[in-house]
Order: structure tokens, then sequence, then C-alpha cells
């Protein structure tokens, strides 16, 4: 075993702003016309977003008031929006995947979400202080060899170092953890601007806490903004749902899913799944677009909540 280490942002983090706008476009889009092609962009900070991106749908959304519902009434908003290419409309609409690329599915046995134990405990940590405290802010969480807590580290905006050691401390308490325990609070000092007053924020950003956290391969591409007949989003929920099935029937303690595809072709160029360390070729899905959108039911705007705290762990339908 080696130590591991995962991190966790609060919902107003500036990059978690921009996921969020991104999908709340995309979920006002998809409450309109199912059918929508959603490829929303969103650069902000300073009082100032931008969003870009190819949409084409018979919807009419607001997109300036989805970004002052999120980001503040008082944002400037600057759009510029085009159709999708047809080039690549071409091929999505015969039934073929919206980009080529990799996507990974993990499970473990480690915790009753099946994520890695440091990824729950900083995300955890993250929802127990922003419950209170509804700012910027970043957990971390190190892993001893041992299983036990080595380290701790907590920054969120407007909370004093010692109202946040009262709080990590009730986070240990409750959870009966154990370890050494190493506090880091505030570790540059208590902080009063944050989110996108203090930095810019970027959609797709923060891709491993999106994910299994570092520790878990990922195959980069960005879900917030887009909509299912973009692979990276939908063949990668597939990828979860797979290796959660698989580690229930195999009784498995770790399972990693890898499904790969070519812009255009509806059929994976690879669909594997790595059951206890032994690879074998996945049976029993419809791995294509049309099939993963169909089985997840993908057309719904339920994406916004997807872009708060991580895409999985939390009960979708990709998690049973």
């Amino acid at each position: 075993m080696f130590y591991r280490t995962a991190e966790s942002v609060s919902p107003k983090h500036p990059d978690k702003l921009c996921d969020q706008i991104s999908d709340a476009i995309l979920d006002a889009y998809l409450a309109q016309d199912p059918d929508s092609r959603v490829a929303a962009e969103t650069c902000g900070g300073h009082g100032v977003v931008f969003v870009t991106g190819e949409i084409t749908s018979k919807g009419d959304v607001d997109i300036p008031a989805i970004v002052k519902r999120i980001a503040g009434k008082d944002t400037e908003v600057h759009t510029k929006i085009v159709k999708q290419s047809p080039e690549i409309a071409q091929g999505v609409d015969t039934g073929g995947a919206g980009d080529q690329g990799i996507m990974i599915g993990y499970a473990c046995d480690e915790t009753p979400e099946l994520l890695p134990l440091e990824v729950v405990l900083s995300r955890n940590l993250n929802e127990f202080i922003y419950d209170k405290y509804p700012y910027d802010g970043k957990t971390q969480v190190t892993i001893a060899p041992d299983g036990t807590i080595d380290s701790i580290v907590a920054s969120f905006q407007n909370v004093s170092k010692a109202e946040l050691k009262e709080m990590v401390e009730k986070f240990i308490k409750d959870r009966k953890l154990k370890g050494k325990l190493e506090l880091h609070l505030n570790p540059a000092g208590d902080w009063k601007q944050g989110g996108f007053d203090a930095d810019t924020g970027l959609t797709g950003r923060k891709l491993i806490v999106d994910n299994y956290g570092p520790r878990i391969a990922i195959g980069g591409g960005c879900y917030s903004g887009k909509d299912a007949s973009k692979v990276d989003r939908s063949a990668a929920y597939m990828a979860r749902k797979i290796a959660v099935d698989y580690l229930k029937k195999r009784h498995a303690k770790e399972v990693l899913v890898r499904l790969a595809y070519a812009i255009g072709k509806a059929e994976p160029l690879e669909q594997t799944v790595i059951v206890d360390g032994k690879p074998e070729e996945i049976e029993g899905y419809d791995l294509t677009p049309r099939g993963i959108i169909k089985f997840l039911d993908l057309k719904r705007p339920i994406y916004e909540k997807t872009a708060r705290y991580g895409h999985y762990g939390h009960e979708f339908d990709w998690d049973k």
C-alpha cells in the first residue's frame, strides 16, 4: 500500500461555478427540447462571464439569466453561440459518437458509495463545512498506508481558522476517524475574497474531482455543458454503471472499465472490464451512443446537480 490523497472543491469554487453554469444551460435546453445538441463552455471571473459553444435546439433559453442566478445578479455576461458543426452533426445524426475518446469507469468496495475512501472523505468534509459556510473552499485528505488518516487540509472563505478547527474536529469525531490526523487549516491564513472575486474559472478544469480522484486514470474528457450525444459524458456514465454492475455480480474488490470510440462510429473500439486485475471483454450491454442514452435516460434535465460534488457516488442512475 501507499499514501493516497484526494481533494474536493465547494460549489462556489470558480471552476465549479463555470461547470454549474454550463450544465444549467444544458438543462434549460433539454427541458424545452430533449433532442438538443449542446456544447456550452463557460469562463468567468472578476464580474464578467463568457459563454461560448455550439448549440442546435428548438429551445429558446435566456443564458444571461442562468449565469446571473449562479454567478450573481450584477455579473456582466457575454455570449457567442453558434449551431453545431454540420460535419460533426452528420456523424451524430446517424447514431455515431459525437467525438473520439477513451472513457473510464471505476468502482471499489472501500466505501458505500463504491468510491475510493480518500475521495469520499475529502468530499464529505467539504460538504460538511459548506453546509454551514456556503462559500468558496477546498478540502484534501491523505490516507496512510495502514488505512488511517495521515492529514487533512481545509481552506474556506469567510471561515476563521478557529471555526474551521472546530468543524474539522467534529467531522473527525462523528466519523470516528483514526490516525496521525495532522491538520492544515487555512494554511495561508484566513481569507475573505473568494469565488469569481478572487480567481477565474473555466468549465472542465476539475476533472479529477469530477471523477475518481488521482489514484484512478481518466479518459480526459470534460462532462459539463455537453449533451449525451458526446460520449465524453454518456459513455463515461455507462462505464461507471458497468463497473458497479460487475463489482456487485462478481463480489469484487475493484473494477475498472475502458471504453473507446471513434467520431461518427456507433460501436466502441474497445470495451474492456478489469475485475480485480483480470481483464475481459464486456458483454451484455448496448454500448452505442443511442443505446446508452436510452438505457440511462440521458435526455432529461438532470445535469446541474452533477456539476457540484462530482459525477459519481450520489445515487445517480449510473451509480446503482
